[in-house]
């Protein structure tokens, strides 16, 4: 396998070393079915500048092309939940500022190609926002910003509601990966594991998609 890095000093900081896009798609190959589901959330907890999500988010934008390309508010209601699925933390702030970027560049490169003038700016600032809740700078390691305020790293959920609304949560990492149990009754996943639902720091409205750049 052939990675890349930046600098050795990065590398022995930080072990930053990049994956490259055929490796990457020789393992997403292995869970192929959930790569291409709108829907399905990925995490990468050390995601640099986006080697492994650009290549989620290039499967998932072909399935939303495939299927919703002939409805432009179909592709960008679409669009909109795949990008809501992808999430990534890195220790490295010019990372996160390049991965976003990348994404979103990703998006909008596919969403001119198919209507040009017809792109909507607030479709755009919908993305924007939401990348800028999903791929966050932070560590890992100890679930917090690596500044000297050390707060908690916090995710927003998007959950698709009644067609074209959006309800948005926002969740502390630690209390995603403690995964509280419920309260009164226990739910159980396919597996026969316990399924726990972690508890939201923060509870939105319900809001349609175009307008969440304008939160």
């Amino acid at each position: 396998m052939t990675n890349q890095v930046v600098s050795k000093k990065r590398v022995t900081d930080h072990g930053e070393v990049f994956t490259n896009e055929r490796e990457v798609n020789d393992m997403l190959d292995l869970v192929k079915q959930e790569t291409e589901r709108i829907d399905s959330r990925f995490l990468e907890p050390a995601c640099g500048t986006g080697n492994f999500l650009i290549e989620i988010l290039k499967r998932k934008l072909d399935v939303v092309e495939k299927r919703y390309a002939k409805s432009q508010i179909e592709f960008e209601r679409y669009a909109v939940i795949a990008i809501s699925s992808i999430y990534g933390v890195d220790i490295l702030e010019d990372n996160v500022d390049s991965c976003r970027k990348r994404l979103f560049d990703l998006f909008n490169e596919k969403y001119l190609s198919l209507y040009k003038k017809k792109c909507k700016e607030e479709c755009r600032k919908a993305i924007g926002f939401i990348l800028g809740r999903n791929i966050l700078w932070g560590d890992a390691l100890s679930l917090k910003t690596p500044d000297t305020k050390a707060e908690p790293i916090v995710f927003s959920e998007w959950s698709a509601v009644n067609g074209s609304m959006i309800k948005r949560r926002d969740y502390t990492m630690v209390n995603l990966l403690e995964s509280q149990p419920l309260d009164g009754f226990n739910l159980f996943s396919d597996l026969g594991d316990q399924a726990f639902i972690p508890r939201p720091v923060a509870d939105f409205p319900v809001i349609h998609f175009m307008k969440i750049g304008q939160t």
